[in-house]
């Protein structure tokens, strides 16, 4: 059974992390990232394989956990698609990680977290009931907290550890609430019995508000997002690849397994609330990534943005299905699993781009790199599809799954509740805006990062980063052109997982020609990537033939354009931040709170004329400042109590008891 194939698969990446703190020096790099890459492989494969057969779920029951309940897993198409998702995310990290993991300058403090962080992720999208799910979130986050504490003795990565501890604590204590009001006062933690329980509206609103908080924690909903630019750019860069690409997938995955497996069918409203905070996410991610001059740290606001797309097309899925058009729902949710694989590629590819960059040259902020298409030509074109991809550009795989989102988007009018037929085209116009402020946020990354010309020495000694490494990105370079050509393919394997979601899938399209796909049945709307594909490659072809036939023999030499500077200092030429002063000034008032601070020295003063710009979070100083001020005012008044004398430590105990047992008296 694959099943038992895959919890192998758990079990041998928990046998790797041993086998990270036995050996040492490079073999024990060679021997996790290799054996890591191999499990991955299996596990990908298997996941793929059931995606293919779609055979009937499996199950397999563990005498381990609570005695009298076993440890349940599970295997259905979703998460078969999500165990694949995950291993070849896992797979392409452990691969680019061979080479990477050489310039790791604190290996002992990676490699025994890594696979365990690896098998967490599965057994999480394994897990059929609510304890074993809960302990494998919990070694999913603590492995993750271990590999965000690699470099411990940066000031910046013990905040960003202690902040993601926090919320990781949050998510999962609210997953936790969660989950007993699932199991009720019977106590059926089983997923099965879980599916069978009849419950009231308004505890099923309790649980879906608390399924929401505690997965869009790990996903990065706003405004639980604080943790994410925060841990992402502090982890080792192919960690941050698998946090930001497949991690927060595993949070997209909870959240699908309960609110459209297990709590049953929902009130149309709530879809109102994904809608909403899925809108919220995708603008203010993009918004914050351009404002941002680390590149890590830009790629992790984007991951923001990208997951608010995917919670717009789940509260489309949601609002479709509860009005009943089970076709519009099925394309909804078909956009939200190809955007959630689509991601999981672009976003890990741009993180091992980014990582060959921090590995060449030591710099993250963009103020100190460019002109590094000279020097690293392959990682800058691998970057470029990637750039392309996350932009939503075709022919390439993010096109795809934001125009069925869209396509979604133009069917809400069919829905009877007035507040859905307003909201979700104001939605549309959101991700509308989120795609094109996209666009810009990665014209700067690969402009400011590859073009002109070099801002540091450590930029001008660059060099080509490891074969290993390159294998990696080319490979996922290739997936992505790959499913923008032939996005068919995916629509038709995901078609039994959304079926069994929502009632029916999205429309068959290995049937349409020239690979073209067609969101729902009788649409005049299609697309074929394959043809734009084509198009574009026999206008570029046609275009180089014509220049080389008609253009003129002689050479002619001349000034490369230096935008109105011919000082050839590279201090002359456009800077992260002055790329984003226009986008700064429309939305910095109002999102950002952005202040300029412009210090003119007097003439005849020698001293230096500076410019500085301050941004806030509001979702920070709106939420987490405040509670962050309550805890310290807290601490320290209780601080008393480690003062104290026996007798009052007596006394208090005393008094608390009786507290206690009066309680209890009224409570029976």
């Amino acid at each position: 059974m694959v099943i038992e194939l895959l919890l192998l698969c758990v079990a041998a990446y928990l046998g790797l992390g041993l086998a990270g703190i036995a050996l040492k020096g490079r073999a024990a790099s060679i021997v996790v990232y290799a054996g890591s890459f191999a499990v991955a492989i299996t596990a990908l494969a298997g996941g793929a394989r059931v995606l293919w057969e779609s055979p009937p779920a499996s199950e397999m029951l563990l005498p381990i956990g609570i005695p009298w309940l076993g440890a349940h897993f599970r295997l259905d198409p979703l998460s078969a698609f999500f165990v694949a998702v995950a291993n070849l995310g896992a797979a392409a990290a452990s691969l680019f990680a061979i080479g990477y993991g050489q310039h790791e300058t604190a290996p002992e403090r990676v490699l025994p977290f890594y696979p365990a962080f690896l098998g967490g992720m599965t057994l999480v999208i394994l897990a059929a009931d609510a304890f074993s799910f809960l302990v494998s979130w919990e070694v999913m986050s603590l492995a993750s907290w271990a590999l965000v504490m690699a470099h411990h003795r940066d000031k910046e990565n013990i905040a960003a550890g202690y902040i993601y501890l926090v919320m990781a604590a949050f998510s999962g204590f609210a997953l936790l609430l969660a989950f007993g009001l699932l199991a009720g006062p019977e106590g059926n933690y089983a997923f099965a019995a879980i599916r069978e329980a009849e419950r009231s509206p308004a505890l099923t609103s309790l649980i879906l508000a608390l399924v929401l908080v505690g997965t869009g924690a790990k996903a990065g909903l706003v405004p639980l997002h604080v943790w994410l630019p925060l841990a992402h750019p502090a982890a080792p860069s192919h960690v941050s690849a698998l946090m930001s690409g497949v991690m927060t997938k595993v949070a997209v995955y909870g959240f699908i397994r309960i609110a459209f497996d297990l709590v049953g069918p929902l009130e149309w409203w709530w879809s109102i609330v994904v809608l909403a905070l899925g809108g919220i996410t995708a603008v203010m991610g993009v918004l914050y990534a351009l404002m941002q001059h680390d590149l890590k740290r830009l790629l992790a606001y984007s991951t923001v943005e990208n997951v608010g797309i995917i919670f717009i097309a789940l509260g489309l899925a949601l609002a479709f299905r509860a009005n009943g058009f089970q076709a519009a729902a099925g394309l909804a949710m078909t956009a939200a699993l190809f955007h959630v694989l689509n991601h999981a590629l672009f976003k890990s590819l741009l993180f091992f781009g980014a990582g060959a960059v921090l590995a060449a040259t030591g710099e993250r902020s963009m103020e100190r790199l460019g002109g590094l298409i000279h020097r690293m030509k392959l990682t800058a074109f691998c970057f470029l599809v990637g750039s392309a991809a996350i932009s939503a550009l075709p022919p390439l795989n993010g096109f795809v799954s934001e125009w069925l989102t869209f396509q979604a988007i133009f069917l809400s009018p069919s829905m009877e509740q007035w507040a859905l037929i307003l909201l979700v085209p104001a939605v549309g116009a959101m991700l509308a805006l989120s795609a094109a402020l996209a666009a810009a946020c990665f014209v700067k990354a690969f402009g400011m990062t590859f073009l002109g010309r070099p801002r540091s020495q450590q930029a001008v000694g660059a060099g080509e980063t490891d074969g290993v490494s390159l294998a990696a990105m080319f490979g996922l370079t290739a997936l992505c052109v790959a499913l923008g050509l032939f996005p068919g393919i995916v629509i038709d394997m995901l078609a039994p997982i959304v079926r069994g979601l929502v009632g029916e899938g999205a429309t068959v399209q290995s049937l349409q020609p020239y690979f073209s796909i067609v969101p729902v049945a009788g649409s005049r709307n299609t697309y074929s990537g394959f043809l734009i594909f084509i198009f574009v490659a026999m206008s570029a072809g046609l275009t180089a033939l014509l220049v080389h036939v008609f253009a003129p023999r002689k050479l002619r030499r001349g000034p490369a354009w230096d935008c109105g500077f011919p000082d050839p200092s590279p201090q002359t030429q456009y800077s992260p931040a002055s790329f984003a002063q226009p986008i700064r000034r429309v939305f910095g008032t109002m999102v950002f709170r952005a202040r300029e601070t412009v210090t003119m020295p007097p003439p005849g003063d020698m001293a230096p004329a500076r410019f500085e710009v301050t941004l806030r979070d509001l979702a920070w100083d709106a939420f987490y400042a405040p509670v962050s001020l309550f805890i310290q005012f807290a601490s320290a008044r209780l601080n008393y109590l480690q003062f104290l004398t026996i007798r009052r430590y007596l006394g208090l105990v005393f008094f608390a008891l009786v507290f206690l047992l009066v309680v209890l008296a009224l409570w029976q």
